[in-house]
């Protein structure tokens, strides 16, 4: 009985001269008697004992409930816990089984599995708290990431994974129709200055841990607004102008100077204004026209100059002597991916008859499903397998359609040019007014001369260190579309972490390489684990709350946001959907260390009892059921208030003389 053993429990956690390891397991026992190591493996606890003073505030604000195991699971607890009362230490702990695969699915690590336990008890502003230490782009997320962590989620094992996109989307916008609070900006603590070229996610993301780290910040931005391809590329049915401006301001507003309508057009003058490192952030800006007769017809426009045209509103206000390329009344866009469906469905705003052309067949588009399908509602035609010869002239200089030909396969070779298989006598001519390159776009590099000591490789990046992000010129760091090619926001956003770090330690006069990373167990369940919870009526098959969209009569006159977003109710039903599948895995919302601590103890002897054992009376040893290592110092360890703490993963070993 507890009444029992407690006393004696407390007595030897009090004892000067013992340590007692919890949630150990011995690995390995080598040496001779009186003088051999003991090998341990501790799991960590994530709450540092030294400061814990087991004041429960730590359970009190945890989201995350599970059965109670020391009461045989009939009641719940939080995954913030002290086993009972009488715990010897008296201090909490976080269980916690492993990463959750939904993070470890995002570039960014986004802690998924924790907001979405406080949306859950409805708690907003925490929720988004949570998901700005990953990602400073919540709202912006929350509608147009391509959200591998749904792809990753436990539930689909069950029935269909969480709608975490939406989820984060509600929060979002739960609290952003709140009066806005102002933001104080931070103060500056270093003199290092940091000049970043482009205002897009990567750019903005690195901005903002640079700045919050007391460095002077000052981004460059070409364009007359923030926000890089967010604000000139994705459309605004997509991605609201308002968004994006929110989340904007929300970085400025911490102390970054942001200077628009800025074109950077020699690093070295960069340097000679004081500025200690220089980060490379340009999006992918630049389209690319194939090179086939008739491209530079009349009426042939480019997937990345159309849409920032669209955006700007320059088709909605054509002015005399104004550049922007005039768009017939039949629109034929040539692409199958993501960006030449916002282009064909802005044309379909417009007011044009909009048709598609693309290499693959239907099933093999790089376009996402639901993409594809909202087109098609709108109207969209889409011509696939068919590959583009030629642009045709109506002999006065304007297109009049594009010849084309059925592809039967198409594959790349080593060098990555593209290898097409065409069915004979298939030749066909598509018509049209205007004609829409959205096959591929890249950075515009073109401010780095040959001279400039920046590398540039074979497919127009930045050559870099991948490790560092450190260019070939030293203080030149480079990130995002500059060094990837095109990319989702989430990896942009993780792209301007990366170099945000690199770029600290370089001021800092560290090694510039990180430190290695352990490796992290990452937890997926079993079918079988999965068919107990069912069989045991622990989880029940549900289906996913979807969201509402605008019918295609609806939305296809105007720009407004197709998607909708969830209500309260339908916002709580899609978190219980999270259910028990995910307890396990969602069970540490502050802390991310999984690493155990291997710890080597070189005691006189092992045994369960509390007294201090002398080994060299005894001719054989004994393993008790709880391993004591005996302290060198005879004071037993001070407390501090309670806090929190990340306990970095350690190998450490423990030498004692006794």
């Amino acid at each position: 009985a507890m009444c029992t053993i407690s006393p004696k429990l407390v007595e030897t956690g009090r004892h000067p001269n013992i340590e007692v390891l919890t949630s150990t397991e011995v690995i390995d026992i080598a040496g001779d008697a009186g003088n051999f190591s003991v090998r341990v493996r501790r799991e960590p606890r994530y709450i540092d004992i030294d400061k814990c003073v087991a004041c429960g505030d730590c359970a009190t604000v945890c989201p995350v409930v599970i059965p109670d195991k020391f009461n045989e699971q009939l009641s719940p607890r939080r995954a913030a816990y002290k086993l009972y009362p009488q715990s010897v230490p008296n201090a909490y702990a976080i269980e916690k089984r492993g990463v959750a695969p939904c993070r470890d699915a995002c570039p960014a690590g986004q802690r998924a599995q924790g907001y979405i336990a406080l949306i859950r008890e409805g708690r907003w502003h925490d929720a988004l708290r949570v998901i700005r230490m990953d990602n400073p782009f919540p709202g912006i997320c929350g509608r147009i990431c391509n959200h591998r962590c749904e792809s990753a989620c436990n539930r689909s094992l069950v029935d269909e994974a969480i709608n975490i996109r939406a989820l984060k989307r509600f929060v979002t916008d739960k609290v952003y129709a709140e009066e806005r609070q102002p933001i104080e900006a931070v103060s500056r603590r270093r003199r290092e200055r940091v000049a970043i070229i482009g205002a897009g996610p990567c750019g903005l993301t690195a901005a903002q841990d640079l700045v919050m780290e007391g460095y002077g910040v000052t981004v460059f931005e070409a364009m007359p607004v923030a926000g890089g391809m967010l604000r000139l590329g994705v459309p605004e049915y997509r991605l609201p102008t308002a968004v994006i401006e929110r989340e904007v301001q929300d970085i400025v507003d911490l102390g970054v100077d942001l200077r628009l309508g800025h074109r950077v057009d020699n690093l070295d003058d960069l340097f000679e204004q004081g500025f200690d490192a220089v980060l490379i952030a340009v999006g992918a800006h630049e389209g690319i026209k194939l090179p086939i007769p008739g491209a530079d017809l009349e009426g042939v426009l480019i997937n990345t100059h159309f849409l920032r045209d669209v955006r700007l509103g320059k088709y909605d206000r054509a002015t005399e002597g104004d550049s922007t390329p005039e768009l017939g009344r039949k629109v034929l866009v040539l692409g199958g991916g993501n960006v030449a469906i916002d282009c064909a469905r802005s044309a379909v705003r417009l007011g044009r008859e909009v048709h598609m052309a693309c290499l693959e067949q239907r099933e093999e588009m790089p376009a996402h499903e639901w993409e594809v399908a909202a087109a098609l509602e709108e109207g969209v035609i889409l011509h696939n397998g068919r590959s583009f010869e030629r642009i045709v002239s109506d002999n006065q200089g304007h297109v009049a359609g594009v010849e084309c030909m059925l592809v039967e396969s198409f594959n790349f070779d080593e060098t990555g040019r593209l290898l097409v298989a065409k069915s004979p006598d298939s030749a066909h001519l598509l018509g049209c007014d205007s004609v829409i390159f959205s096959v591929g776009q890249r950075a515009g590099l073109a401010f780095i001369p040959d001279d400039a000591g920046v590398g540039i490789t074979r497919q127009q990046t930045i050559a870099i260190n991948p490790n560092t992000l450190a260019a070939t010129r030293k203080g030149v760091f480079a990130a995002g579309d500059s060094v990837s090619g095109t990319s989702f926001v989430i990896e942009a956003v993780a792209s301007g972490h990366q170099a945000a770090s690199s770029i600290i330690r370089y001021l800092q006069g560290t090694d510039l390489e990180p430190a290695p990373r352990p490796e992290l167990p990452v937890v997926h369940f079993e079918r079988e684990e999965i068919e107990a919870k069912l069989a045991g009526g622990i989880i029940q098959r549900q289906p996913r709350v979807p969201m509402p969209w605008l019918s295609p009569e609806a939305r296809t006159s105007n720009f407004s946001e197709v998607e909708g977003g969830y209500d309260d109710a339908s916002a709580q039903r899609d978190c219980d959907h999270l259910g028990p599948v995910a307890h396990h895995t969602a069970r540490a919302t502050y802390s991310k260390n999984l690493s155990p601590n291997f710890r080597l103890s070189r005691p006189g002897g092992t045994s369960p009892g509390r007294k201090v054992n002398d080994a060299r009376i005894h001719s054989t040893f004994s393993a008790g059921a709880a391993l004591t290592a005996l302290r060198a110092s005879n004071s037993p360890a001070s407390c501090e208030r309670p806090s929190l703490c990340r306990m970095p993963p350690q190998h450490r070993q423990v030498e004692g003389d006794r």
